[in-house]
């Protein structure tokens, strides 16, 4: 029998209230493939999306930023050092930030960079599937982008990596984990077809960013995150046909989403 968690309804419903009460900027070095609807999705929430990835200015945007993505999906030279001075320059400004080690374990150049990275500002939280999860904590990855584990079997080394780390650990799946090595955090909305529009766990780590950037505990910041992107995709399904209805519904309804719908519809434990 799992413990019940500390986190409640109310406090997810009150952290989308704070997001939409004081708008935040979102800074996203994130993969060229997802860019535009990682965009569509901040604003759809209500928050402010800036896409500034390149070395000579991500470093100086970082400090103004509410909130950092970095996101490994498709990295370059130019954006590995663009991240690197983004993720420096959070030590000091005190900016939350958010690692998505897309395809960690997998691929041996952007395994190196997430530990690096993690290595030069300790990440607010660390969003990735249970394969990446696993990987960072020394397993070998999935199958690229595509997860080969389940989060209940991550769930134990996410609690490990979070202590470790100091960092929340968030492992997404068909019930999501989240932990900061002492509470435990599940949550089980969402639909199948969240797995068949391109980018929605990127985007899902930018939100994060945009809920740590007012939400001070970094637990209730990643919960919020994903029980209003998976709340919305359970209404989003109701009403589309497959995929590409429903990609565009999902955004529809982030913006629809009241924070007493939220805290009465997300399914928590």
């Amino acid at each position: 029998m799992h413990e019940p968690s500390t986190v409640t309804p109310a406090n997810l419903a009150d952290a989308l209230t704070a997001l939409r009460d004081r708008p935040p900027l979102v800074q996203c070095l994130t993969n060229i493939v997802v860019a535009g609807w990682t965009a569509n999705v901040l604003l759809a929430v209500g928050a402010a999306p800036a896409m500034v990835d390149n070395p000579h200015e991500a470093g100086e945007f970082a400090t103004i930023a509410g909130g950092v993505l970095v996101n490994l999906g498709t990295p370059y030279d130019d954006t590995a050092r663009a991240m690197h001075l983004a993720v420096a320059a959070t030590k000091p400004a005190g900016t939350p930030w958010v690692l998505d080690p897309v395809a960690a374990g997998a691929l041996a150049w952007r395994t190196s960079l997430a530990q690096q990275l993690m290595g030069e500002a300790r990440p607010t939280i660390v969003r990735g599937n249970a394969s990446e999860i696993l990987a960072l904590a020394g397993g070998s990855g999935g199958r690229g982008v595509e997860s080969v584990d389940s989060p209940e079997a991550a769930a134990q080394v996410a609690k490990d990596l979070a202590e470790q780390q100091q960092s929340v650990i968030a492992v997404s799946g068909p019930t999501d984990h989240i932990t900061d090595g002492e509470r435990m955090v599940r949550l089980s909305n969402g639909h199948p077809w969240l797995t068949r529009v391109t980018g929605v766990g990127c985007a899902l780590g930018a939100l994060m960013a945009a809920f740590a950037a007012v939400v001070p505990d970094a637990v209730v910041a990643a919960a919020a995150a994903t029980a209003t992107l998976t709340v919305a995709a359970d209404s989003a399904a109701q009403m589309s046909r497959g995929p590409g209805t429903f990609a565009v519904a999902l955004l529809d309804e982030l913006t629809c989403l009241e924070p007493a719908q939220l805290a009465e519809r997300v399914r928590i434990s």
